[in-house]
Parts: structure tokens; C-alpha cells; sequence
């Protein structure tokens, strides 16, 4: 297969055919972003500018904080918060219309996400490009396990700039991979549902044990994290 700068990186994504290529696009890219955020980048002041505007939502907080130094994230906080109170708590008499419109800027924005999703637009576009372009690539694209439903979306809207002649097929292929799976989550979640049916006791409960972590997943393109108290029920 050819390859070249926009087609390396899809490639790599799609090569270990484990869950939706899109959402493990995605996680390159968050993974790239927090490390670069906490290390080379923490000190430039046009990136240090952005971060203090924009902020980061709590999934990217949590992230650098894993990736970084935590002396690397107290320095990003330390002007973060400084940007906050001038922002938040101006000196001098302020209408409250404004204040609430800051504080409801910082839940908003992000400065991950910000580039995250400007990078998955271009990254979503070498994936049509290339789709169109190499018949290897659309088997490989094709024997994916599953695409979630966001990322079903976002591909579809990429799709968009494709002649009609190759959108109806790329069209065909992602709902497959997307409407397949649904089709095998909705069976398992009835299937774990009957398996608390006491005409079910000693059954199989074949693949349904993990069927409501993996249909949140699909409805969400993020894993879950919640734990149930030991004490809970819970087959």
C-alpha cells in the first residue's frame, strides 16, 4: 500500500482491528496533545496564551495530570488560575450577566478538545481520501470490528465531498460496521436482561456479561469508568 505523511497515521489506526478505528484516532491524538501540553510546549507563551483562554475539560485535566509532571501541571495552573480570577472575579463592579457568561465559557471550552477536533477533521478527510483511493485500504476499512455511533456520524459527514459514486458505497460499508454492531450489543444487553429470569438459572450467558460497558461505549465513544459498590447486585 502507498504511503505518504496523510497516510501513515490512518493506516497505523486501522491496523490492529481492536474496536472503532475513529476512537482510537482520537485517542492518538489525545494522548500526543496532553504529553506535548505537559512537556515541550509548557513553556511557549503562544500555547500557554491558548491554555489559559480556553482551559481543559475535566477528561483532559485528567489526562495531562497522568501524563505530566505534577510540578508541569501546577506551573499550567498556576497562570490558568491567575486568567480565572481576572476573568471570573474582574476588580471593580461587574454585571452579573457577564460573570455567569465567563464561568459558562470555562465549562465550555477546552483546549484539547479545541485541537482535537480540528485534527480529527483532517484526519477523517485523509481516511475518505484514502478510502477512495486504495482498494487495500477499503478491505482493511471494511474488516474493522465496529464504528461507535459519534464516529458513524463524524465519517458520514466526511464523507460529504465524495462523488455520489463513491459515497454510496462508503456509505454502505460504515453502516454496516456501525448498524452490525448495534445489532450484536442490543441481542447481548436482552440476552443479559433474561439471564436475572430464574427460568434462566445455570444458562449461558455467552458474550452479555460485558454488554452494558460496551453498548455505553458505542453510544459514547468513551470507555466507562464507574465501578458498582461490591455490595450491589451484580451478575
Amino acid at each position: 500500500m502507498r504511503e505518504d505523511i496523510c497516510s501513515i497515521p490512518v493506516n497505523e489506526v486501522f491496523e490492529p482491528k481492536d474496536g472503532c478505528p475513529f476512537c482510537r484516532m482520537r485517542d492518538m491524538l489525545e494522548d500526543r496533545m496532553a504529553t506535548y501540553i505537559t512537556g515541550a510546549a509548557m513553556m511557549e507563551p503562544d500555547v500557554r496564551i491558548e491554555t489559559n483562554r480556553l482551559g481543559f475539560c475535566a477528561e483532559h485535566f485528567n489526562q495531562i495530570l497522568a501524563r505530566g509532571s505534577r510540578l508541569s501541571v501546577a506551573l499550567i495552573l498556576e497562570s490558568l488560575l491567575a486568567e480565572v480570577k481576572g476573568q471570573v472575579f474582574p476588580e471593580g463592579k461587574t454585571p452579573a450577566k457577564k460573570i455567569t457568561a465567563a464561568v459558562h465559557s470555562r465549562q465550555e471550552n477546552c483546549f484539547i478538545c479545541e485541537n482535537i477536533d480540528k485534527n480529527m477533521k483532517h484526519l477523517l478527510d485523509s481516511t475518505v481520501t484514502l478510502w477512495q483511493a486504495e482498494e487495500e485500504f477499503r478491505q482493511l476499512y471494511a474488516a474493522q470490528p465496529y464504528i461507535c455511533l459519534p464516529h458513524y456520524g463524524l465519517s458520514l459527514e466526511a464523507a460529504q465531498k465524495m462523488p455520489k459514486k463513491n459515497f454510496i458505497p462508503f456509505e454502505a460499508a460504515t453502516t454496516k460496521l456501525a448498524k452490525g454492531y448495534l445489532e450484536e450489543l442490543s441481542g447481548d444487553v436482552t440476552h443479559f436482561c433474561r439471564m436475572f429470569d430464574y427460568r434462566s438459572a445455570g444458562g449461558d450467558w455467552g458474550n452479555s456479561r460485558d454488554s452494558i460497558e460496551r453498548a455505553m461505549e458505542w453510544l459514547t465513544a468513551r470507555p466507562t469508568v464507574a465501578q458498582q459498590n461490591s455490595g450491589e447486585k451484580n451478575r
